[in-house]
């Protein structure tokens, strides 16, 4: 026993061994700055495309942070253990398994696999890097009674929500909290970005958050370990442009399935550059000949936010085009301000639209009629007076008709079909991500009805809907185009 306590006591002592590299990585600019980054910010958090390189980095990070660590064991998550492993252990010869070979083994610790590390890397400190699941609602009792150091966790967007916030309180007591989590692009309403990732980056940026936060988005184009033939053969079995293009490849934010304005949601999803047909400047809609404007409200409530939509229709109902959108919800910024919205009572309502209508007014010259949702008279009352108190009594807001939904969705989608519907870009944000975010509910089968759960800003929809609904008609009378 002595003789084995002196042997590890001389291995612990002796000159730190001169190792060989034996991967071959390989990190365009903006990795290397997000593995850096890693060092000195406890949320780390990489979001992209397919083949971006995400997890690479991640892992290659928390192994540099697991040499040092102080504590002895940390936490890998995926949708499935299996995943994990896959994901995080061999990573395409990248995992840890490979960065601490002859230095690693896999066992079990307490029912879930493990990897054991311990050897030079580590200063033969032994580390314990626990694999789980982490996708049903019961997943997070597999890791609970442990407490971790770091945490690790690919497709993080996969995760229940259990399952993360038990992770956030098993390492509570860690030395070094440090977390890092990647993702493909899901639903621009996934609650991994609302309640996580998006909240801890504004939070970041506001420095109410310590401890940092190391966000980065990346696309196919960022990976340098890809051959140019293997790209553009990946390449080719996308259609430039398309839903799947703009997630698979440039890493952005879309809904895969279901969408029900599918052109439209591609289209906005574009670089700014490369939005065509239906993007406008303020100056090419003022030069369209505009036969009415109407300005259209729908109240929030429950959950929902109050939207304020502008269109015009010009000479002969040709083209619809949406001019101006704004919504404010209760927790969320202003979209002018950047200021939280704490509380939208009526007088600030009022205070709101009076500045929605004369910005139109302003731009435009004139406004038509306004029309608001009729289910809440009482602030229909409260706008009424706070034009009048405006000197603008001259507009008077009347009920929405509210026309059967899919009505309206029929006609949106053969106006933007036959090119007739144009909005005007960096005014319409709200009202183009309602729409590049409205799906049909996958729940019922039976017939078409949109989806109304909160995940999509039904609010803009239903006012933009309002302001040609009296004219779906005289629009769908020449919808093949001009």
């Amino acid at each position: 026993m002595r003789c084995r306590h002196r042997e590890l006591r001389c291995r612990r002592n002796k000159a730190p061994q001169q190792r060989k590299k034996t991967l071959d990585y390989h990190f365009s600019q903006k990795h290397v700055c997000y593995i850096r980054s890693c060092e000195n910010n406890v949320y780390n958090i990489a979001e992209g495309a397919v083949r971006a390189g995400k997890t690479v980095d991640n892992v290659y990070a928390f192994a540099h942070e697991l040499k040092t660590h102080p504590d002895k064991l940390h936490l890998a998550t995926g949708s499935t253990g299996a995943n994990a492993k896959l994901n995080i252990g061999d990573c395409n010869g990248m995992g840890l398994e490979s960065i601490f070979r002859g230095q690693c083994k896999w066992g079990k610790y307490k029912g879930n696999e493990c990897l054991i590390i311990n050897g030079p890397d580590t200063g033969y400190r032994e580390k314990v890097v626990i694999f789980a699941g982490a996708a049903l609602a019961s997943s997070f009792k597999k890791i609970r009674g442990n407490s971790y150091g770091m945490w690790i966790a690919t497709e993080i967007n996969l995760h229940h929500d259990n399952t993360i916030k038990e992770a956030f309180n098993r390492t509570l007591a860690s030395r070094r909290r440090k977390f890092f989590w990647d993702l493909n692009p899901d639903h621009p309403k996934a609650k991994i970005y609302t309640e996580y990732i998006d909240k801890y980056v504004k939070r970041h940026k506001a420095g109410e958050l310590l401890g940092g936060v190391n966000y980065e988005k990346f696309t196919i184009f960022d990976n340098i370990n890809i051959s140019e033939d293997n790209r553009r053969e990946f390449l080719s079995q996308y259609e430039p442009g398309s839903i799947w293009y703009n997630r698979d490849i440039l890493g952005m934010r879309c809904i895969g399935e279901g969408l029900i304005y599918t052109k439209l949601a591609s289209e906005f999803s574009l670089p700014e550059e490369e939005k065509k047909p239906h993007s406008l400047t303020i100056d090419e809609a003022k030069q369209k000949r505009f036969m009415k404007i109407v300005i259209s409200v729908d109240f929030g409530g429950n959950g929902s936010g109050h939207a304020f939509v502008a269109a015009g229709i010009t000479e002969g109902y040709e083209e619809v085009i949406a001019l101006k959108s704004r919504r404010y919800k209760e927790g969320e910024n202003d979209p002018d301000t950047g200021r939280e919205i704490k509380e939208v009572d009526p007088d600030m309502l009022g205070a709101l639209f009076v500045g929605f209508v004369r910005d139109i007014l302003d731009i435009y010259g004139f406004a038509t009629c306004i029309y608001a949702d009729s289910a809440e008279p009482v602030l229909i009352r409260g706008l009424k007076k706070a034009l009048i108190d405006a000197g603008l009594g001259n507009l008077t807001p009347h009920n929405a008709m509210k026309t059967l939904i899919n009505d309206r969705i029929f006609t949106l989608v053969s106006l933007s079909v036959a090119g007739r519907f144009f909005y005007v870009e960096k005014e319409c944000e709200s009202l183009m991500g309602a729409i590049s975010t409205a799906i049909w509910d996958p729940k019922i089968l039976t017939q078409n009805v949109r989806l109304d759960d909160g995940t999509s800003d039904i609010d803009s929809m239903d006012a933009f809907e309002y302001c040609f609904e009296r004219d779906i008609k005289r629009l769908l009378k020449n919808v093949t185009g001009r």
